[in-house]
C-alpha cells in the first residue's frame, strides 16, 4: 500500500511539473523562494509601515534584498539537475533572462500606459529612469517569476486533464484559463498593494475592475509564451532564442496596450495639460501680422 501510495503521489506531482529535470528544479526553486520576499515586503515592511522612514537608498536596498538572492542561491547551491550543465544551459538562467527582459520593458516603458490610461503615479522617494523607480523593476522580477511558475504548473496540469478532448476544445479551454488566471493575478496584485499609500490612482475602484484587465494583458501574452522554454523534450532553448522570444512577447503586449490607448482611451477622465495654445503650424514658417 505504501509503495502504491508513493507512486500515485509521484504521478500526480509529475502532472504539475516539467519533464525536464533542470526546469523542474528551477520552477520549484522559484516557487519555494517566493515566501521569503513576500513575507519581507507584505509581512513586515507594509504592515508595520517601515516604508514611512525610507529614503531612496532604503527602497532600493529592500528591492535588492528581495531580488538578488534569486540569482545568488542557484549559483552558490547548484541543484542536482544542473550540476552537469553549463551555466548558460540551466533553466533558471534562461527563465531569469526572459523575465528580466519582459519586466524591464514592462516597468520602464509600459508603466507610462498606467500613467496615461489609469491615472497612476508613484510618490515614494526613489531613484528612477524614465520616471519609473528602479525599486519596482527589481520587485517585479521576483513577482513575475512567481506568477509565471504558477502559470506553468497550472497550464501543464490542465493540458494533462484535457488531453483527450478535441483540439479546438482544448485550445478554447486553455485560452479561457489563461484569461481567467491573468485577470485573477492582476487583480490580486492590485489588491495586495492597496495598503501602500505611495502608489496612487485617480480612481482606485476603476483600477481594481477595469485597470486589472488592462494589466492582465501582460500575462495573457506572457503566460503561454514563457511556458514554452525547455518544455518539450529534446527542444532545449539557448539564450539568444530566449532573448528574442522575450522581446517578441514584449512587442506583442506593447501593441495590445497601445490599441487600448488608441481605441478605448483612459479608464478615468484625465486632465488635458498638453494642448497647444495656438493652432499647429510649420515652426520654421513665419506668418506676418495682418496677413501682409
Amino acid at each position: 500500500m505504501g509503495v502504491r501510495g508513493g507512486e500515485s503521489g509521484s504521478c500526480t506531482l509529475s502532472l504539475w511539473l516539467a519533464p525536464n529535470p533542470s526546469k523542474r528544479w528551477g520552477d520549484l526553486f522559484f516557487l519555494y523562494y517566493t515566501p521569503f520576499w513576500l513575507f519581507l515586503c507584505l509581512g513586515i515592511v507594509v504592515p508595520y509601515k517601515l516604508y514611512e522612514s525610507f529614503t531612496e537608498l532604503e527602497y532600493l536596498l529592500l528591492a535588492m534584498i528581495s531580488a538578488v538572492p534569486s540569482f545568488l542561491i542557484p549559483v552558490l547551491f547548484v541543484g542536482k539537475a544542473d550540476r552537469d550543465l553549463k551555466f548558460k544551459d540551466r533553466y533558471w538562467v534562461k527563465a531569469s533572462l526572459w523575465i528580466i527582459i519582459f519586466s524591464y520593458v514592462g516597468n520602464y516603458f509600459w508603466t507610462h500606459y498606467f500613467f496615461t490610461v489609469l491615472g497612476a503615479s508613484y510618490t515614494f522617494p526613489s531613484w528612477k529612469m524614465n520616471d519609473v523607480p528602479h525599486t519596482t523593476f527589481l520587485l517585479s522580477h521576483v513577482c513575475f517569476l512567481f506568477y509565471h511558475v504558477a502559470s506553468n504548473m497550472t497550464l501543464r496540469r490542465l493540458r494533462h486533464a484535457i488531453a483527450d478532448l478535441p483540439e479546438k476544445l482544448q485550445w478554447a479551454i486553455e485560452s479561457a484559463w489563461i484569461l481567467a488566471l491573468a485577470y485573477f493575478i492582476a487583480y490580486l496584485e492590485t489588491l495586495a498593494i492597496s495598503s501602500f499609500p505611495y502608489y496612487e490612482f485617480v480612481d482606485r475602484s476603476s483600477m481594481y475592475k477595469v485597470g486589472s484587465l488592462f494589466y492582465a494583458m501582460y500575462f495573457m501574452v506572457s503566460f503561454p509564451m514563457f511556458l514554452r522554454i525547455d518544455e518539450k523534450p529534446g527542444d532545449l532553448w539557448d539564450l539568444p532564442r530566449v532573448t528574442v522570444d522575450a522581446l517578441g512577447a514584449a512587442m506583442l503586449v506593447t501593441i495590445l496596450l497601445d490599441l487600448w490607448r488608441i481605441f478605448l482611451g483612459p479608464v478615468v477622465p484625465m486632465p488635458d495639460t498638453k494642448q497647444c495654445s495656438q493652432p499647429a503650424g510649420l515652426p520654421w514658417i513665419h506668418t506676418p501680422a495682418n496677413g501682409t
